[in-house]
């Protein structure tokens, strides 16, 4: 059972921030925490709580990666032995052409539990990188499933009522 969090209002505050557009300036939380009427010290001590709270996970950049010349993606599916998930999951996180890497439950009619999205400028570039991959981790059996159109890209918006 999923246990109810009360986000209290300045929170929701800070997260509406952290979701918008990043400010390109030298001090961005302190122009940040202005737009709310905080100092950038309660901005970011706020931030901590929060994580240590696990009211956020995480915060980073959505790079459209197009838009910076990587024309060719891939999800990149793996039939990694259960016992080695979690190694060979951190393994291939390393890469830097690796976006997401993800431990997923298989079924009856799919045996991949592990999904890697391989970013490159080519398809012959992601299946090299695949390779690579498969050679650091020492698992051969994948599938590649290449991008073909994409229709959103954007992360979750919360608290915009």
């Amino acid at each position: 059972m999923t246990e109810t969090v009360e986000i209290e209002e300045l929170d929701r505050k800070i997260i509406r921030l952290l979701q918008g557009e990043f400010p390109l300036v030298a001090e961005p939380y302190k122009v940040l925490a202005e737009e709310i009427g905080i100092t950038e010290e309660a901005l970011l001590a706020r931030i901590e709580t929060m994580r240590e709270e696990k009211k956020i996970r995480k915060m980073g950049a959505v790079l459209r990666h197009r838009e910076v010349g990587f024309t060719s993606n891939c999800l990149c599916v793996w039939n990694v032995p259960d016992e080695r998930v979690d190694e060979v999951g951190g393994r291939m996180a390393e890469h830097p052409r690796v976006s997401h890497c993800y431990d997923r439950n298989r079924t009856p009619d799919w045996p991949y539990n592990l999904y890697t999205m391989i970013h490159g400028y080519s398809r012959e570039e992601c299946e090299v990188i695949a390779a690579e991959l498969a050679a650091t981790a020492g698992i051969e059996e994948r599938c590649m499933l290449y991008t073909k159109k994409e229709w959103k890209k954007a992360s979750m918006r919360y608290f915009m009522e």
